[in-house]
Formats: C-alpha cells, sequence, structure tokens
C-alpha cells in the first residue's frame, strides 16, 4: 500500500511537545490499514508514537549535517509491538497477572485491584481482611464504597483505582490538574564535556550508555527502543525482584543485573554507572532517588550533561502526584475503561485492548531521550524531562472517538521475523520491526535474558 501523510491525531502534538520542528513531519509516513478494536484511537496511538520517536532517531542522524531521512512505520506491526512482541516455541510466558488482581464491583460501582507485587496483594487483603482467595475478596468488596476502598488501599501502600467516567475524571480534582499539565515536561539540563560521541547513520546510538531504573511497562519500552538503534541499555533490578510475564518481551537487547540500594557498597556502584552514563530513564516513584541521595541536582553533579527522564503513573501536579498507579489503573481513574463499557456495553469495564498508556508514554519517553540527545550533540546541554501515563491518557480521550476501521486480522507467522531468538527461556520468533528509519535497521544485538543475568558493568564503547 502506497504511503500515507502522518495522522493528525497526534503525532504533531507529540512532537511539538517534545520541541520538535514540525517541519519535520512531512518526513513521517504510514503504511498500512485496520484497527485494534476499541471506544479510542488505539491504533493511531500506536502508530503516531513510533513514529515520534522515530523522526527523532533522524533527526539525531542528521544533526551533524545531512538530510533527515525518512521514517516509515507499518500501521499493523505497530499496534501488535503494543502487546507481547515474541512467539515461545516450545515453551510459555505466564500470564502477567496475579490471581487477585481485576475488577471487583463493589456497592457503588466498581474498582480494579492490583496486586501484581507481593506487597501490594498484601496491603489489598489487610485492607479486606481476607485470605488470598479470590470468592472472599470479591465478597469483601461488595460491602465497600469505591472511594472509601480504594483510600484505603492506597493509605496501606498498596494499589486500586475505583471507576470514574469521562465526566467525573474531567470533574475531579486530579484529572482536571493532569488535564492542565503539558504532555511532556521539558527542563535545561547544565553544560555537557566537550562532545566525544557523534551518532553514525547506520547505528545511531551506538555508544551511548542507558541506565534503566524502570519496572513494567512504559520505561522497559522505551530502552528496548533505544537498544533497537544500538544504545547500551543496563537495566539495574533489586534483588528477588521479577516481572515473569513482560520480561521476555521487553529486555530484548539489554542487559539486566541486581543492585541492592540499601546497601552502601552497591549504592555507589549506582553512582559510578551513572557517572559514565549518556541517559537515565527511572520510573520509581518521584522521591525514590531522593531519599537515595539522588535528587536531580545529585544526578547532574554526578554526571554533567546527563539526559534525564522520568516517568510516572499520575503525573506531577494536583492531590495524587506521586500516587502509585499502573497502566489499568489509570485506565479505570481516567475514564476509559468505563466509556468502552458504555461503548460496547457488557455490564463490566472494558479497557483498552492493549496495555496502550504504557506503550504510547514508552515511545514518547523514548523520543525524548534521543531529542535530549540531539540537543546535546547540537547546543552542548543536558536536559531534564517528565511526563505520565495519566497525561497520555488524555491525549488518548481528548482525541474524536470516531468508529474504529476494519480490525486487523489475528497476528500471523508472516509478522514475524525468519530469525530464531535464544533467548534465556528458550527459541522464539520475535515481530518484525514497525518502523523504518532509512539506512538505520531497527535490530537489537542480543537476545531477551532474565533479570539480573549481567553483571552492573558497561561494556567498552
Amino acid at each position: 500500500m502506497a504511503d500515507t501523510p502522518p495522522v493528525e491525531r497526534f503525532l504533531t502534538g507529540i512532537w511539538t511537545s517534545l520541541g520538535g520542528d514540525i517541519g519535520l513531519l512531512a518526513g513521517v509516513a504510514t503504511t498500512g490499514s485496520g484497527d485494534l478494536p476499541s471506544a479510542f484511537a488505539v491504533s493511531d496511538l500506536a502508530a503516531d508514537c513510533i513514529g515520534a520517536a522515530g523522526l527523532a532517531v533522524a533527526e539525531l542522524i542528521a544533526v551533524r549535517g545531512g538530510d533527515v531521512p525518512m521514517v516509515r512505520v507499518d500501521r499493523r506491526l505497530a499496534s501488535f509491538w503494543f502487546d507481547m512482541t515474541l512467539r515461545p516455541e516450545g515453551w510459555s510466558i505466564p500470564s502477567a497477572w496475579d490471581p487477585i488482581a481485576g475488577d471487583y464491583q463493589a456497592a457503588d460501582g466498581w474498582i480494579r485491584l492490583h496486586t501484581n507485587a507481593p506487597h501490594h496483594r498484601d496491603a489489598v487483603l489487610a485492607v479486606l481482611r481476607t485470605p488470598a482467595d479470590k470468592a472472599a475478596v470479591t465478597g469483601a468488596v461488595s460491602r465497600w464504597r469505591i472511594d472509601d476502598l480504594e483510600a484505603a488501599v492506597v493509605q496501606q501502600g498498596g494499589s486500586a483505582a475505583a471507576m470514574h467516567d469521562l465526566a467525573a475524571w474531567a470533574d475531579h480534582p486530579h484529572g482536571k490538574a493532569v488535564a492542565s499539565e503539558p504532555l511532556v515536561w521539558l527542563d535545561d539540563g547544565d553544560e555537557a564535556p566537550a562532545a566525544d560521541w557523534s551518532p553514525s547513520p547506520e547505528r545511531p546510538l551506538a555508544g551511548i550508555r542507558v541506565l534503566d531504573l524502570t519496572r513494567v511497562l512504559a520505561g522497559p519500552v522505551a530502552t528496548r527502543f533505544l537498544a533497537g538503534f544500538g544504545a547500551d541499555v543496563l537495566r539495574i533490578d533489586p534483588p528477588g525482584w521479577d516481572e515473569p510475564g513482560v520480561i521476555p518481551s521487553v529486555t530484548l537487547g539489554k542487559r539486566c543485573a541486581r543492585l541492592d540500594l540499601r546497601r552502601p557498597g552497591d549504592r555507589r556502584t549506582l553512582e559510578e554507572l551513572l557517572a559514565s552514563a549518556d541517559v537515565i530513564v527511572h520510573g520509581y516513584r518521584p522521591d525514590a532517588l531522593s531519599r537515595l541521595g539522588l535528587d536531580a541536582a545529585a544526578r547532574r553533579r554526578i554526571r554533567p550533561g546527563l539526559v534525564d527522564v522520568c516517568l510516572d503513573a499520575y503525573g506531577w501536579t494536583g492531590p495524587w502526584r506521586g500516587r502509585r498507579g499502573f497502566d489499568s489503573l489509570v485506565q479505570m481513574s481516567s475514564g476509559i475503561a468505563a466509556e468502552g463499557m458504555r461503548r460496547f456495553g457488557g455490564g463490566k469495564p472494558r479497557p483498552l485492548p492493549v496495555q496502550a498508556l504504557d506503550h504510547a508514554t514508552g515511545y514518547i519517553v523514548a523520543a525524548a531521550v534521543v531529542r535530549g540527545l540531539t540537543r546535546r550533540a547540537r547546543d552542548g546541554v543536558g536536559s531534564g524531562v517528565r511526563t505520565s501515563l495519566a497525561r497520555t491518557a488524555a491525549l488518548l480521550t481528548a482525541a474524536p472517538r470516531a468508529e474504529p476501521g476494519e480490525a486487523f486480522a489475528e497476528v500471523a507467522d508472516s509478522d514475524f521475523g525468519s530469525a530464531i531468538e535464544v533467548t534465556g527461556w528458550g527459541p522464539a520468533r520475535r515481530l518484525r520491526p514497525p518502523l523504518d528509519v532509512a539506512g538505520a535497521a531497527m535490530r537489537w544485538d542480543r537476545p531477551a535474558n532474565p533479570l539480573g543475568s549481567s553483571e552492573p558493568v558497561w561494556l567498552p564503547r
């Protein structure tokens, strides 16, 4: 199918929020047609977020002069990359969901409990005073009001979200705060050391070191993208942490190490890694690094010229700033699940067909990182960036909700690459890349591997 101009629904807003030159948008084209089934324009969002990240790579390639290469996005593959990206051969990926996690009918509406992390499950069970039994939890939730239960779980250190419709969220104090935030907060960094790196047209992020302090799912999506263009991505997790339902999909191209940041020696190791990093992407709660003595000022002092990108769930202002959250919870809070139920019926919350807030935010983060590297190469300064799942939700829900087009056919063998990826769990086939930046193939130099499978050191440049 012939290339089509970029969809104006999201791409222009994303690119301009990143400070990008609007004149470059003509260099992005999409191919294909079809939609994921949703009350919202999820496939448009997928294609446009990936297109924005690709355009950032193209701009970086041209930073030392020359033409900006053409960017093409496959709409079908972009939509599928918003879900699981590999097909195991002879093994299986466990469910991403704890048995207690899910939507529950309370006395006055619906609430979602997020219990994938053991401490979050413990918080929910402590509030409800029930064992880890689905029927017992269902009965206990039915006696609560949704706002009261949400508040109690959050107070206990857990994660939950009452379902609001779009109008209620627009009138909610935090909904108003999120709507008034920019999609991307851009802050000036400090002066970078003399440039000792420039992008290669064929492998534009080769030589770039990315310190990845993120967990499910937006941050890992961002750093997977960066690894696809050559970045040395080093992910750091605490001892014992795992995300078995998503790790085979998102650790592609990365090395994964463990540090216990409660130990002074491991904390010094993290600081040493940061001192040699070009980029840090972190998705901890906003005060977590500060408690370790690594607030934004300290990070800039340790690594002048750092491209420092932070994401969170519910945004940076308003009464819920800093609240724990995940894609499925933000969909409940922001009216997405309620609108899906209204449009499609069924009497239950109807979320998006994929965790689109996570994935879209991940590609926005990736675009922000690459634009930060462009600015550092061009102007000699670092940058600070913040964004959130809730603000991405606002971007999606503000778009016109037209009737979806023809639904994509199921993922087919032809959507996967022919090569076998020898992952840390077994052989698999990976979806073909959804993006083509002319002259710079999107490819990964190492297969997906488990958390903790590497040492916390940088590769030689």
